[in-house]
């Protein structure tokens, strides 16, 4: 695996990125069927509820910092977050301070599925990814992978960056 200029990855970089390419996809594999089987939801659609009704404090966000935080492109957020509004999880509104921008908030309904899905959600975290680990090494895997990540949002790839806003929209 080499790009001009680049020098190779060694057997250690390249089973450290396969290493970390499998894991994450026998977890999400696992998390996904968790997901539907419990709660009829995708990931992104967790995600969403999640951020909506564990993470903020209001319950509601705009419709663009849900799609910078999952990751996930804004015309596919939007189908997304239509679903859930068809199932009564999330409503959608023309937020107060900016009729262009779409607020999203978590319904009663969107925090008890939440509530149903989430100790089955932590049981697959726990019994696959964390279980075989000892707690020095679960701190070592979030201190290496917490500069990982932080480089990376550093230049999200373009569906996940955060637009500019005009001076004086928040």
């Amino acid at each position: 695996m080499t790009d001009a200029g680049q020098s190779p990855l060694d057997r250690v970089e390249l089973d450290a990125y396969f290493a970390l390419i499998e894991v994450a996809g026998l977890l999400r594999h696992a998390v996904e069927q968790q997901l539907r089987e419990q709660g009829d939801l995708s990931y992104v659609q967790f995600q969403l509820l999640a951020l909506l009704g564990l993470d903020s404090p209001t319950g509601s966000e705009r419709m663009t910092d849900l799609a910078d935080g999952v990751v996930y492109s804004r015309s596919g957020l939007t189908y997304q977050a239509g679903l859930l509004e068809k199932a009564g999880l999330v409503t959608r509104a023309a937020a107060a301070d900016d009729e262009r921008a779409v607020l999203v908030t978590i319904t009663d309904a969107g925090r008890e599925r939440i509530a149903r899905v989430l100790p089955g959600h932590v049981a697959v975290i726990k019994d696959l990814l964390l279980k075989p680990l000892s707690r020095a090494q679960v701190e070592t895997l979030r201190s290496v992978l917490e500069p990982a990540r932080e480089h990376m949002r550093s230049a999200p790839p373009r569906s996940a960056r955060r637009r500019r806003r005009k001076e004086g929209d928040d």
